[in-house]
């Protein structure tokens, strides 16, 4: 039976969370948007709030808490910014959770304990520039040598680029399966950024998340270890599909704190902006965008925790979490063209946070399977084209 109230710790998180948006986010996000950069206390103060790992075992620096925990941490970040949630996201959801589950418990004491900790950062590179929604078009390699392997390749659009002291990189390690686009020719490593080749770069001039860190990462002839092998050869795209999932989880929990930021910014100016001598809020067309918002988070609320409910189960829920990144950030658009259009020319303007809203709104289809990469999940499911098996490795059990 499902039960979506919500338990004294989930409450702690998030309200912990909010008062941090409240704090540390809000006050100075549209500074550090307009110049594009992000805001150096962020991580500090995140890692302060034990936020970096607070989903992860207390046996491996974490608090221990469950995935409904995560999605409301997610939710009252992206509330603030989407820029701060992003981190959440490939910081536990892209790295922390998949370590947790695939890794040695060499590899867990070594690399997700100071992540959960917050001593270290961490992010994830599957995209590069000519692959995107097509993970098995990859071209980076890691070739044998010795006792490890020889890295070389590019990853573009990687979140905390620039900030992350580790990565989880995935590349062809068998170069006859990568010629038959054979999957099981890829595996995942961990790189450190102080590995001899490593370089990083920042992408400027981006629409939306404009106060996060996002770039790309080249190896040029990198030595990783063999023991930073995740799981073994060949496991590399299981691997990266269940980071998706954990990281598709995060998306939808944060959209719906943005479509609730518009929402709330809304029903502040409707309030205070007349036109034809009454409030705005009292013209029916602004109240039918209004009450769009407030279906479209209810609903895509419902969606995000039944996905985490699954979740706390250790149950497979590529399927529900499709549905809810897809349905989510849908609704997220949606809300944010609506909330520039209930601010008129002023919603138009930086002056007002909806612009950034609108801008923000757009990556959220794009990133972590586009919209019509899900469309097209959706669609298998219910025709029985596609069907869940299980996964290698089960999802690590939470307390809830």
């Amino acid at each position: 039976m499902i039960d979506f109230s919500f338990t004294d710790n989930q409450l702690a998180v998030r309200d912990m969370a909010r008062q941090l948006a409240q704090k540390a986010i809000i006050p100075g996000i549209a500074e550090f948007d307009r110049a594009g950069k992000l805001n150096p206390d962020l991580l500090p103060a995140l890692a302060r709030a034990n936020l970096l790992g607070f989903c992860i075992p207390e046996e491996y620096g974490g608090l221990g808490m469950d995935y409904i925990s995560l999605g409301l941490a997610c939710e009252e970040l992206e509330y603030g910014d989407t820029s701060a949630r992003v981190i959440l996201s490939v910081h536990i959801g892209l790295f922390s959770l998949p370590i947790l589950t695939w890794a040695s418990e060499e590899q867990k004491q070594k690399y997700l304990v100071p992540a959960a900790r917050g001593e270290k950062t961490a992010t994830f590179g599957l995209t590069e520039p000519a692959a995107g929604s097509d993970a098995v078009g990859i071209q980076c390699t890691a070739a044998k040598d010795g006792g490890g392997y020889i890295l070389n390749g590019e990853k573009m659009w990687i979140s905390l680029a620039d900030v992350a002291d580790y990565f989880l990189v995935f590349a062809w390690t068998d170069l006859d399966k990568k010629k038959k686009r054979d999957h099981t020719g890829i595996s995942a490593f961990i790189v450190e950024r102080a590995f001899d080749g490593v370089s990083t770069g920042t992408i400027h001039g981006k629409l939306g998340v404009r106060a996060g860190n996002t770039g790309y990462i080249a190896f040029q002839d990198v030595r990783v270890p063999r023991e930073n092998l995740v799981y073994k050869e060949g496991a590399g795209f299981k691997i990266a599909m269940f980071c998706l999932d954990q990281g598709r989880y995060t998306v939808a929990a944060g959209s719906c704190g943005l479509i609730r930021a518009c929402r709330d910014a809304c029903v502040t100016y409707s309030g205070e902006r007349k036109t034809f001598e009454k409030y705005i809020k009292e013209h029916q067309l602004v109240k039918q965008m209004i009450a769009n918002m407030e279906a479209g988070y209810r609903y895509s609320s419902y969606l995000w925790m039944h996905a985490g409910w699954l979740k706390n189960q250790s149950l497979r829920s590529t399927r529900e979490t499709s549905l809810a990144k897809w349905v989510a950030c849908r609704e997220a658009e949606a809300a944010a063209a609506n909330a520039v259009q209930v601010f008129g020319a002023y919603g138009f303007s930086d002056e007002y946070p909806v612009e950034r809203f609108y801008r923000n709104a757009k990556g959220a289809s794009i990133y972590e399977g586009t919209r019509e990469i899900h469309t097209l999940m959706q669609a298998d499911y219910v025709l029985g084209f596609r069907q869940d098996k299980a996964l290698e490795r089960d999802l690590p059990k939470v307390e809830q």
